[in-house]
């Protein structure tokens, strides 16, 4: 079984920094797409940032220059450093594996998703 296991969130007061993990275990996705995805108290999951196994990389316009993706296909992991961190950014963080090689933006293009870590910045 699937499973993805994320870590990293927390509190932290705005301008601070924060890095997030996700680990898939029961199976390894070197060749997949990951990524992340956050969702608001009353608002929709949005795209925040996803990696092909190549390393071609998408960011939402919202958090360009501040967050950075990243995956390491040894360890089987993927990470979303997140600085200059902002009240908007306050949110549920998911990690989703890729259904396919290709990056894509919509919930729709991920086989597997993650619990999901909470993210609260502080004005």
């Amino acid at each position: 079984q699937v499973q993805l296991v994320e870590s990293g969130g927390g509190l932290v007061p705005a301008g601070g920094s924060l890095r997030l993990s996700c680990a898939p275990s029961g199976r390894t996705f070197s060749r997949n797409s990951m990524g992340w995805f956050r969702q608001a108290p009353g608002k929709e999951r949005e795209f925040v940032s996803a990696i092909s196994w190549t390393s071609s990389i998408y960011y939402a316009d919202s958090v360009k220059g501040r967050f950075t993706i990243s995956r390491d296909n040894a360890q089987n992991t993927v990470y979303l450093q997140m600085n200059s961190l902002k009240p908007e950014d306050t949110a549920v963080y998911y990690c989703a594996v890729g259904s396919t090689v290709i990056i894509t933006t919509t919930p729709g293009g991920y086989a597997y998703w993650g619990q999901g870590t909470q993210v609260t910045v502080s004005s």
